[in-house]
């Protein structure tokens, strides 16, 4: 499988607390993976080293072949890499359906001089606009497009950061928790439309989810954080029958 996604020696430390440990892993173009672990084992600090919101240490990072450590956020957000964050970051001031359409990357009316000029990026602009309403309908926001972000519910402000990422035309996906705060019905239904992504466009998934009855019907393979390291990936059911995770995460987790 062609590798999409390759971390070499990743390494993040606050102090004397080593937060990413010398992490190591690859991710093939197309895989849906999860990364589970307890609280505080740096799942979003993995996530925010790779996404360019932190610089690592030491280690490496590809994406596509291209290095991409220490790189800003919005150069790797150009190359198709985007994210989705635990508490949703949205653009308070504009509507639902606004925020999606922000998203898209090389749009021609955000040009100064094209702007200018309507015949150019109208065609455009009604393309996205057709397909972030299909995005906001299965996302169950159509209700409330035209809400500014600042007066919708916790939970439909995920769903309009999710929104804003499906409408990006992302190759790769970085989810933390899309399932929180969010109904089990429509959690699947996130998880569904997900599944979806990469089946039908091959797009990359890497997901953080503390909801492992949800997240495991749909991943293609698991990773687990402890203290800073990978001590398991593979397989769901293999890794959740792995001693070392039970003990350090899955023991609570079953109850």
């Amino acid at each position: 499988m062609e590798k999409i996604l390759v971390v070499e020696g990743l390494t993040k430390r606050f102090g004397e607390l080593v937060a990413v440990d010398n992490v190591s892993f690859e991710i093939g173009r197309g895989e849906v993976v999860g990364l589970i672990g307890p609280n505080g084992s740096g799942k979003t600090t993995l996530f925010n080293l790779i996404t360019g919101v932190l610089k690592p240490d030491s280690g490496r990072i590809f994406f596509e072949g291209k290095r991409i450590d220490g790189m800003p956020p919005h150069k790797i957000y150009s190359l198709g890499l985007v994210r989705s964050f635990q508490i949703p970051r949205v653009f308070n001031n504009v509507t639902v359906a606004e925020n999606a359409m922000l998203s898209p990357r090389g749009q021609v009316g955000e040009s100064p001089l094209k702007a200018l000029f309507k015949s150019i990026w109208s065609r455009q602009e009604i393309s996205l606009a057709e397909r972030v309403a299909s995005i906001l309908e299965d996302l169950q926001l159509l209700g409330v497009h035209r809400s500014r972000s600042s007066a919708i519910s916790g939970g439909q402000m995920k769903l309009t950061e999710m929104a804003r990422v499906m409408a990006s035309s992302p190759k790769m996906i970085f989810l933390d928790e899309p399932a929180a705060g969010v109904a089990i019905s429509l959690a699947h239904e996130i998880f569904r439309r997900l599944r979806s992504l990469r089946d039908e466009a091959g797009i990359t998934l890497f997901i953080i989810e503390h909801r492992l009855d949800i997240l495991l019907e749909y991943v293609d393979r698991v990773m687990v954080m402890s203290q800073g390291r990978i001590i398991a990936d593979g397989k769901p059911r293999e890794v959740i029958e792995d001693p070392r995770v039970v003990e350090v995460y899955l023991g609570e987790w079953r109850g």
